[in-house]
């Protein structure tokens, strides 16, 4: 049965929110408790997709989250194979909501939880994320559409599942995956921690329909404040916890958080990730969980945020974060490389592109 009122949906966000306070201290890096945009780079970079050496580990949250989809999909009949509905433009999508997370240094998720601990950059990322629903919401109005998926094998679904349980297994049964021995990939949960909260939270998204777009999409086009109760009863829960254990530090600038303060570039990179998500029927949460109860378009999405992900460090494309100097004790503000400027306004550029040549009044 679907989460169907505001409170059943309020109480799965702060279940999640529980979930990802238990990562937190459990080890997940600062800030970073779950955040999908950097655990598929992350996951990424075990697979050797790229060679940033402080950002390479198999995270068993993604690979949880998708299986969790598919279990509950599965067990309450909800399960349907389907696709065909453009999917390169999806590819491509998936590709431009990477690059754009990246750019700021998380995905909506990761954004809500920096929120809830103070981080001032989130605030302002926040605004670009609600600017690029809105845009994509005015593209939906003007008649957007990238057509109509059709039921597919039954199988087909499966697929990825299948493909993820099997990186599972090898990533804790032989040493074929790199892992990073220092940095942001060095930090995780136990793997067992991390793939029951994977597991949970993506039954609890997959009931709740959780989508950090399409919560402003439907205020924004049907004034429906629903989606949006579950990540305000994950906010609230993240906040508490981060205040009562000392980890609130409102600023800019904070090292330990990975955070950069080139606030343009934080509202474009989330302005990009905004847009792309309501043009692909959903943020990168969604289009995991989607992949996991069945759908091949939403699966093809979420390779193309792996190959995003591998731009992204394969071309300089990635923000650094603000941190400290380990030699000589100075602060070194994060920034935003100048391909990762450029390649942000293509993808922004893109975005319109999709939004006005995918039409229903174009379709045959």
């Amino acid at each position: 049965m679907v989460l169907d009122t505001k409170a059943k949906r309020l109480v799965a966000g702060a279940l999640c929110g529980v979930a990802a306070m238990v990562l937190a201290l459990l080890g997940n890096p600062a800030n970073m408790a779950f955040c999908i945009a950097c655990f598929i780079r992350d996951t990424a970079g075990a697979m050797g997709f790229h060679q940033a050496a402080a950002v390479q580990y198999v995270r068993p949250e993604i690979i949880g989250l998708i299986l969790g989809a598919f279990l509950i999909a599965l067990a309450t009949g909800e399960y349907r194979s389907s696709g065909g509905s453009s999917p390169m433009i999806r590819f491509a999508l998936g590709v431009i909501m990477m690059i754009g997370a990246l750019i700021f240094l998380g995905c909506p998720l990761r954004m809500v939880i920096r929120m809830s601990a103070g981080d001032l950059n989130a605030y302002i990322a926040l605004i670009g994320f609600a600017a690029g629903v809105c845009t994509g919401v005015f593209a939906l109005r003007r008649g957007f559409s990238l057509g109509r998926s059709h039921p597919a094998n039954r199988a087909s679904g499966v697929v990825l599942p299948v493909i993820v349980l099997g990186i599972m297994i090898l990533s804790v049964t032989t040493s074929l995956f790199i892992s990073s021995e220092s940095g942001p990939g060095s930090k995780h949960a136990p793997v067992a921690v991390a793939l029951i909260a994977g597991l949970v939270v993506g039954i609890l998204a997959q009931k709740s329909r959780m989508c950090f777009a399409g919560g402003l999409r439907d205020i924004f086009l049907m004034k429906n404040f629903d989606l949006i109760s579950v990540i305000a009863g994950l906010f609230v829960v993240l906040l508490v916890f981060n205040i009562a254990t000392g980890r609130f530090t409102a600023g800019f600038n904070t090292p330990g958080v990975i955070a950069h303060s080139e606030h343009l570039w934080n509202i474009l990179g989330m302005y990009t990730v905004g847009f792309a998500a309501v043009l692909a029927g959903g943020c990168p949460l969604r289009q995991l969980i989607l992949a996991g109860q069945g759908s091949s378009d939403s699966a093809v999405t979420v390779l193309g945020m792996f190959v995003g992900s591998a731009i992204c460090h394969n071309f300089g494309l990635a923000s650094s974060g603000t941190a400290v100097n380990a030699e000589t004790g100075e602060l070194v503000k994060g920034a935003v490389t100048s391909n990762g400027r450029i390649a942000c306004l293509i993808c922004i550029a893109a975005c319109f592109i999709i939004a006005f040549t995918n039409r229903r009044s174009l379709e045959k």
